[in-house]
């Protein structure tokens, strides 16, 4: 039995998900709740009528097609610092990833979902704390120096809504209007006009951290980044896809002005299919292992996204979310365990792959999620609560705690575990020290924010 989400969240994926469809507007729903960052930013997307969408860009209303490809072309191959961003669906309950297992108030609060005493590895930092065995592969990659673990990451004045916790994480401020996301701001200030793949989403639609200002970003929609056409295989296939290629080109020429657009999209589709193929689920082979069975689509989406960035193309920032549902109000017990442990061997296979493929010095990756759970359960589960987990791993992280656990003697107003650390000082740090740029470019009021020493 799986757990049953609240009305709330299920609400906020009703929404986000009319955001991502061009034209449709938004829906009557969460009267008062901000609407996702880059809703009605202008998209087109590359595809033949007949074919699945393959691309869909953002933000590029003034890029021609001749430059789209260009400006790929010119950013390929280098060695660019690159942010991954990985998001926990839901509230994960941190207390379930890191867990205190001797304190007699966390025994009280649980009764029926603690830890058992003795299960799981210490914490190496803080061995009042203990690994939940699902998650051994984060623990091993603590030890090893390559994870830093924030244990109390949030804000001030939580705010308890699936919709509003996350919009404030995606635009990197308390602020219910902002309209571009953090990381789509970064893309402004580090980025180019021509490069839709620096900012590139593995979701299908676009990630609100990467809705910019003013220069393009990117949308893919799953591991299998290719085009097809029912009831056609084989050689009729490419042949078919060549002669489109030779049409659209010879139509990009033309003086009409009608044919040259549509000439210049089958052409760019084709081009794009070209690039793509590659990259296809049947055609990687990782040099490691991912998980297979439940949630294998995501193992199959992060190694998609280490050949991407193998093959030279020009990704600074990518975002996708993680399997499971961590809205965890009942039956906990039953789905926890399955979703963490799918997501965090994935996340560490992907950084096993980058490893092997010489990427590693070059890529950091970011989980998070909108907020952690309550200390004290509910019948079966755990209701909304406040500070959560958030980790930061790569080979060149120092692999260090980030705040501190804040314990259950002292939670806050609301009985909530407090936030020992702030997710805008994490964003500062990353900013600074990873990609080089002051976070006031970025991030609003960053001066008000401290540094954890991040990358060592």
């Amino acid at each position: 039995m799986g757990c049953n989400h609240c009305e709330e969240f299920s609400r906020s994926h009703l929404m986000r998900r009319a955001a991502a469809e061009a034209g449709r507007g938004l829906p009557s729903i969460e009267p008062g709740m901000p609407p996702p960052a880059g809703t009605g930013l202008n998209r087109r997307s590359f595809m033949l009528r007949s074919s699945a969408a393959i691309l869909s860009v953002y933000g590029a209303s003034k890029l021609s097609f001749a430059g789209f490809e260009e400006g790929i072309a010119q950013a390929a191959g280098g060695n660019d610092r690159v942010l991954v961003s990985i998001f926990l669906d839901g509230g994960v309950d941190s207390l379930s990833v890191l867990s205190p297992t001797t304190d007699p108030i966390y025994r009280s609060m649980r009764p029926t979902l603690a830890l058992a005493e003795g299960t799981g590895t210490p914490f190496a930092e803080d061995p009042s704390l203990r690994w939940n065995p699902a998650a051994a592969s984060f623990d091993a990659l603590h030890r090893a120096g390559k994870m830093s673990v924030l244990p109390g990451v949030g804000y001030d004045s939580p705010d308890q809504s699936h919709f509003t916790s996350r919009h404030y994480w995606e635009v990197g401020a308390l602020r219910p209007n902002e309209v571009t996301g953090w990381m789509g701001r970064l893309i402004d200030t580090i980025g180019t006009p021509d490069n839709p793949l620096q900012g590139l989403s593995l979701d299908g639609s676009l990630s609100p951290a990467l809705a910019t200002g003013s220069l393009p970003v990117a949308a893919l929609s799953g591991p299998s980044y290719d085009l097809w056409v029912k009831n056609v295989w084989g050689q009729p296939e490419e042949l078919m896809y060549g002669a489109v290629g030779e049409l659209g080109r010879a139509a990009a020429r033309t003086k009409d002005a009608g044919m040259k657009t549509a000439g210049g999209a089958a052409a760019q589709a084709m081009a794009l299919k070209a690039q793509l193929q590659p990259f296809s689920g049947e055609e990687i082979v990782p040099p490691v292992p991912y998980p297979e069975g439940e949630g294998e689509w995501f193992g199959e989406s992060l190694s998609a996204l280490a050949a991407m960035l193998h093959a030279g193309l020009p990704i600074r920032c990518a975002a996708l979310s993680a399997p499971g549902g961590f809205d965890t109000h009942d039956n906990q017990a039953e789905s926890f365990d399955t979703d963490i442990r799918v997501a965090t061997e994935s996340i560490a296979a992907f950084q096993a792959d980058l490893e092997a493929r010489g990427l590693a010095d070059r890529v950091i990756t970011l989980v998070w999620s909108e907020f952690g759970r309550r200390p004290e359960e509910n019948d079966s589960g755990t209701d909304h609560g406040a500070g959560g987990s958030a980790f930061v791993l790569g080979t060149q992280v120092r692999g260090q705690m980030i705040g501190e656990f804040p314990g259950l003697a002292q939670l806050d107003a609301d009985d909530n575990l407090r936030a020992t650390s702030d997710f805008r000082g994490l964003y500062c740090s990353i900013i600074e020290q990873w990609f080089g740029v002051d976070a006031a470019a970025v991030i609003p009021d960053a001066g008000a924010f401290g540094r954890a020493a991040l990358i060592g």
